[in-house]
């Protein structure tokens, strides 16, 4: 069984990583800052179920907080990383810009130094599809330049690849980015379409719909991205021998054992058709608000997961109907509406 150290265990993906490794025999280091960028409890008590699994080690610290960092991976030595912490969210950086830098770019500096000093096997980390910004050729493939990003989220993610190659050419560190869709399920972040979409219609409030709804988004259910990442941590890079063999579909770096692949449901649904599939799972009409495009926003996002496909065997396949009546049902449990 493995050590694995998961950075952000109280937020929503990490917690169902943490989950799947757990049940499947691994030690986990769980680390998350406790931000209250969203209601603290949802993530207390993620940490608390993890914590009932006796493989599970939880710390509450920053990532900025070098020593503390430092000191329990120490006592905990990794051999693989999975760093999920993030500050989140498109919008809010538009608000709070710095909180991006200090969690993103500081914050995952701090990550990749304790990856470089404990040698790891395999130090994978979350981007994100906000990184291919403007670019209007989809689906979206890895070997695809990002380079147009639209917020300041997309650019700290984007830094993080940059500075993620980097580490890997300069101390042979197998590293793989994941790119995320779209990811929504149980236990999920409340600043999320799906989440306030479902909480405003069983409160009879109106819901803002966005370009008037003719947005797209290629939505990734929950277990299957988490299934992704698994597959991946056993799928490191190697730095090529022979750079002009790389196949043509494969993102992997000339010159380091670096990697970036999309986790994604390779299939784009209409904003619309999402809320009307939501009113079904409900068995309620929406009051819609309708608006224009907010600023740093994209009209679509669509993933190509053949890279995902050929590393693992395994692509996501949720359909979207399925997955919401799955959220629903946790949100109506949860918050006993």
């Amino acid at each position: 069984m493995t050590r694995v150290f998961i950075t952000g265990t109280a937020g929503f993906i990490g917690y169902h990583l943490a989950d799947l490794l757990l049940r499947e025999g691994h030690t986990v280091l769980g680390l998350d800052g406790m931000t209250d960028y969203y209601d603290l409890r949802l993530k207390q008590r993620r940490h608390q179920m993890l914590s009932q699994n006796p493989g599970f080690v939880g710390v509450e610290a920053m990532l900025e907080d070098v020593e503390t960092l430092d000191r329990v991976t120490d006592e905990f030595r990794p051999e693989v990383i999975v760093h999920l912490a993030a500050q989140a969210g498109v919008r809010y950086s538009l608000e709070n810009p710095r909180a991006y830098i200090d969690a993103n770019v500081v914050g995952t500096f701090n990550v990749m130094e304790v990856a470089r000093r404990h040698a790891v096997k395999h130090l994978l980390m979350a981007s994100t599809s906000s990184v291919y910004g403007a670019e209007t050729d989809m689906p979206y493939r890895e070997t695809q330049k990002a380079d147009t990003q639209m917020t300041i989220y997309a650019a700290t993610k984007k830094a993080g690849e940059a500075m993620g190659h980097s580490y890997a050419h300069l101390w042979n560190m197998p590293t793989t980015m994941f790119r995320f869709f779209t990811v929504y399920g149980p236990w999920g972040r409340p600043d999320m379409a799906l989440f306030k979409f479902v909480d405003a219609i069983l409160d009879d409030r109106p819901i803002d719909v966005y370009n008037h709804g003719e947005m797209h988004r290629d939505f990734t259910y929950i277990s299957d991205l988490v299934r992704g990442i698994r597959l991946l941590i056993d799928a490191a890079p190697e730095r090529p021998e022979n750079p002009d063999q790389i196949a043509e579909y494969d993102s992997l770096s000339p010159v380091a054992p670096y990697r970036v692949v999309n986790i994604g449901n390779s299939q784009t649904v209409r904003l619309l058709d999402f809320i009307e599939a939501i009113e079904e799972a409900l068995g309620k009409k929406a009051t819609r608000n309708m608006m224009e495009m907010q600023k740093g926003d994209v009209p679509a996002t669509w993933a190509d997961a053949t890279l995902l496909q050929e590393l693992t065997g395994y692509r996501p396949q949720t359909d979207v109907r399925e997955g919401i009546k799955h959220f629903v049902a946790w949100f109506r449990d949860y918050y006993g509406k």
